[in-house]
């Protein structure tokens, strides 16, 4: 809700920034006698201008929100494969199961406590969550005087854990991924284009058309930021939870 308020009192805070530099703007600079040309031209650019802005914002709206859905989706699967793991062990001798239910609680753990902060901050995932992904591999292996069912139930558990390493590995690399620096400098000068058009070039004259402009302000920032928290998949804000672990594992919260 703090993020939401912020949201909105910047927006308003950059609208009334960008009125008060219109007011300015006539009170020195007093409207001369427009052409019809001239006019035509500049409402030409204008649209232009915010067509372009507009297919900009929704290609950044596009690539951000697959990125999110990536990483909600490879750890959905990647708990999933997880607790799988722990359900398919009840096929295997008492002790074997006890071993892979212990590494798949901590794995869980790990995930939860030792991963999930440091993808907030964008950075790289330590070896140790792949250690006890070789040590999950290593307990579910079928023991030498297996039964013909616990061959297959171990069998089953490394079709589970190949599907967690696969979901980790592109947990790992979305962790790592964001929007384009191109697509970011775009967005900032189509802002500033737009805003600069709207403002500068007929609109604005009347109390009407500066309470749309400046919705338009406030509008242009809440997509902004919007796509910010977006473009961070496990940020604070909008990024995804390790729900899908702790609802699995509840000593991982």
């Amino acid at each position: 809700m703090e993020h939401v308020i912020g949201t909105l009192a910047l927006g308003l805070l950059a609208a009334l920034v960008a009125a008060a530099a219109v007011v300015a703007w006539r009170h020195f600079h007093p409207a001369e006698a427009e052409t019809e040309d001239g006019g035509e031209v500049a409402e030409y650019m204008s649209m232009m201008i915010a067509l372009l802005y507009a297919l900009l914002l929704g290609l950044a709206l596009v690539s951000v929100w697959e990125l999110r859905g990536d990483a909600e989706s490879h750890t959905s699967t990647e708990a999933g494969a997880l607790h799988q793991m722990t359900v398919l062990a009840e096929g295997l001798p008492p002790a074997q199961r006890k071993q892979v239910e212990a590494v798949a609680e901590r794995y869980a753990v790990h995930v939860v406590q030792g991963e999930w902060p440091a993808m907030k901050q964008g950075g790289d995932l330590a070896d140790s969550g792949w250690s006890l992904v070789r040590q999950l591999r290593a307990v579910a292996a079928a023991p030498p005087d297996a039964t013909s069912s616990q061959e297959v139930t171990a069998l089953e558990l490394l079709g589970q854990l190949s599907a967690l390493d696969d979901a980790r590995r592109g947990r790992e690399s979305v962790s790592q991924e964001t929007l384009s620096p191109v697509l970011w400098a775009g967005i900032f000068v189509g802002a500033v284009l737009s805003v600069g058009m709207l403002f500068f070039f007929g609109i604005g004259r009347s109390p009407g058309q500066l309470m749309m402009a400046m919705g338009m302000v406030v509008l242009t920032v809440f997509l902004g930021l919007l796509i910010h928290y977006l473009s961070t998949p496990f940020g604070e804000v909008m990024g995804v939870s390790p729900d899908p672990f702790t609802r699995y594992f509840p000593a991982a919260a």
